[in-house]
């Protein structure tokens, strides 16, 4: 599966990611960086097929009403250590990439995974 992590989530995600055998980039690595517009994430999502990792809900509503991102997955956890970040996701990856392949709005919170759409 392919990943693009917000700004709002730490660098150290994507090498997770990569680790679990996933290509995963993050807006540090794309032109304007972390300053990247979201609609530039949207179209980047829509065209290679990325899911979207964010905290931000506006990504949220866009998915909702416009269908932009491809796939979202919109982490829920408030303010949160990268270290306790990382193991939610790696206790959880397996059920996240599972509820993507047949959903394309998941929520990753404290508890749970959650299929919204």
């Amino acid at each position: 599966m392919k990943f693009v992590v917000d700004a709002h989530l730490p660098p150290d995600l994507c090498v997770l990611l990569q680790a679990a055998g996933h290509d995963a980039v993050h807006t540090r690595q794309l032109t304007d960086q972390n300053r990247t517009h979201d609609e530039v994430i949207n179209e980047l999502s829509l065209r290679e097929q990325r899911v979207v990792v964010t905290k931000d809900a506006d990504f949220y509503y866009s998915h909702l009403l416009l269908g932009k991102p491809w796939k979202l997955l919109l982490v829920r956890t408030g303010n949160i250590r990268t270290r306790e970040l990382k193991a939610l996701f790696q206790q959880h990856l397996p059920t996240i990439v599972a509820a993507l392949d047949r959903n394309s709005l998941v929520e990753l919170d404290w508890r749970a995974v959650n299929v919204i759409a």
